[in-house]
């Protein structure tokens, strides 16, 4: 294992530290216990959004507080779950009474977690948004399926609405529109290295990926044959078409996702073959989004997420967002 490191232990404070400094005119940074919120205060009577999850997803989801999109993010350890007095101690910093809403991947450590931090809310409205965009599980699969790159789309089009002044129930219900619009793909090509670990969580041969992993090192659903980008692109995108079955001249959001050790060309040349699949199937891709948004610390591979759009979602899509690694309209 080859990785800028002092010590396994202190890897997280000393890296949210450094994104602290980087970013101090967007955020600042609470330790003990630690989480991450807006440098502005949050105005009187605005819904208040929060996630988080383990580390190694970066700039998920750090990277993703600030005006037009979360309030605050609790990170933990690498692939664990942040606890409850994190969660509970960024919503009473951020609560300004207008309500908490939780945006939560859909793994066990994370929703157990953050029920804890809601009962522990005690008499502040709250609700929760459960993100399973990953299509590579079934949908009666024991745990559910699990939330991968699609968090990101939520979190964007739901801050809009936050920033726009809707209510808790609102953001709620627009939350579990945008998820059940949504569905996500990804295939590997390396697994990811966690340095407590020192190894490759899982060994693939030289002429093998793994298609449908997660975001945690996991194995996917299967190890296939290594095969060209457009197979490759083809297989992931008949999945998501069946799964959301859009119909022509539906407007759509057309997001790819690197797991962090892919480059942009590689990355650019899977979006443009996935825009040529549902382009030929008459869809409009009015929308997109390209880069390492959702990633697997060093893992080399990628996800597709298409999301179903509609007049109001596009809005709040193009709505103002200025955070460290998503800004535009501002």
């Amino acid at each position: 294992m080859k990785k800028f490191i002092n010590d396994v232990d202190s890897l997280l404070d000393e890296s949210i530290l450094g994104f602290a400094k980087a970013h101090a005119d967007i955020i600042k940074l609470q330790t003990d216990p630690t989480f991450v919120t807006r440098v502005e205060p949050t105005r009187a009577g605005k819904v208040v959004l929060i996630s988080g999850g383990g580390s190694g997803h970066e700039p998920l989801h750090t990277g993703f507080v600030g005006r037009g999109m979360l309030d605050a993010a609790c990170p933990g350890q690498i692939f664990t779950s942040p606890t409850p007095d994190q969660m509970l101690a960024a919503a009473q910093a951020v609560d300004n009474g207008g309500g908490v809403l939780f945006i939560v991947k859909n793994y066990a450590g994370d929703v157990m977690n953050f029920e804890i931090a809601a009962e522990m809310l005690e008499e502040t409205p709250n609700a929760s948004v459960l993100i399973n965009d990953d299509v590579s599980l079934p949908k009666d699969h024991s745990t559910g399926r699990r939330g991968v790159a699609g968090t990101l789309v939520v979190e964007k089009i739901v801050g809009a609405a936050a920033e726009n002044g809707a209510d808790l129930a609102s953001c709620k219900a627009l939350g579990d529109k945008v998820n059940q619009a949504t569905a996500s793909m990804g295939v590997a090509l390396s697994s990811c290295t966690v340095p407590a670990l020192g190894k490759p969580t899982f060994e693939l041969g030289a002429d093998e990926m793994e298609m449908g992993v997660g975001i945690h090192g996991e194995h996917g659903c299967e190890t296939m044959k290594l095969a060209s980008a457009t197979e490759i692109v083809e297989h992931i995108a008949e999945l998501i078409d069946d799964e959301l079955k859009p119909k022509k001249d539906q407007q759509v959001l057309l997001h790819v996702n690197g797991f962090g050790a892919t480059p942009l060309l590689e990355l650019h040349l899977i979006y443009d073959l996935a825009a040529q699949y549902w382009e030929k199937r008459g869809l409009d891709i009015c929308r997109s989004l390209v880069g390492n948004y959702t990633t697997s610390l060093d893992m080399a591979g990628c996800s597709i997420t298409l999301t179903l759009m509609d007049e109001g979602m596009l809005k709040l899509w193009d709505a103002p967002v200025n955070t460290a690694s998503l800004r535009w309209g501002c």
